[in-house]
């Protein structure tokens, strides 16, 4: 037998066999690549919550600007002021950061609208701070409650609430409480 061809039949062999071990197949990488590609479309959305939660809370320190004047109105006569002149506030238009396209003291509560680089979620949406008292006991410090938040126990919330921003996109302290169902 010709030995030189037989050991080059052998050579080859073993190199496609070894050959074929190695790598991932075309197939193996499509599925790869669609397992993670469902795994990102299942992130993104918790990623945007965060992203509009996150523009809430950096957005809300603006909104101090009218609690004090707001509380010293209610500790002085106790009536709120009705807006932001009465308020000693600037137009409502006036009071604005990057997120934030207005302040508008109503009645005592707080309207803080969104806009400007706001997200999309964000802009044109309201959140109401509004304030809550022991009624006739103006030496009690004003409480504000945001959103769809209950107030603290014995304090009248005044004012009304004109928040319209969906409650899974406040954080936590503005949002209702959870009530558990009876057993």
């Amino acid at each position: 037998m010709n030995m030189p061809v037989l050991s080059g039949l052998m050579a080859r062999k073993r190199f496609h066999s070894s050959h074929h071990l190695r790598g991932f197949s075309l197939l193996e990488m499509v599925v790869v690549m669609a397992v993670m590609g469902i795994l990102a479309m299942m992130a993104i959305p918790s990623y945007m919550h965060q992203i509009v939660r996150r523009q809430i809370v950096d957005a809300l320190p603006l909104a101090d600007i009218a609690k004090k004047p707001v509380a010293s109105a209610w500790a002085l006569a106790q009536p709120f002021p009705p807006d932001n002149t009465a308020a000693g506030l600037p137009a409502d238009d006036l009071v604005v950061s990057n997120y934030i396209k207005s302040v508008a003291v109503q009645d005592g509560a707080i309207q803080v609208t969104f806009g400007n680089s706001a997200n999309g979620l964000l802009k044109g949406k309201k959140l109401s701070l509004r304030p809550a008292v022991v009624d006739d006991t103006p030496i009690v410090p004003v409480a504000w409650v945001c959103g769809y938040a209950k107030g603290p126990g014995k304090m009248t919330i005044k004012g009304e609430n004109r928040t319209d921003i969906p409650e899974e996109y406040l954080p936590i302290n503005c949002r209702a409480p959870i009530t558990n169902p009876p057993p």
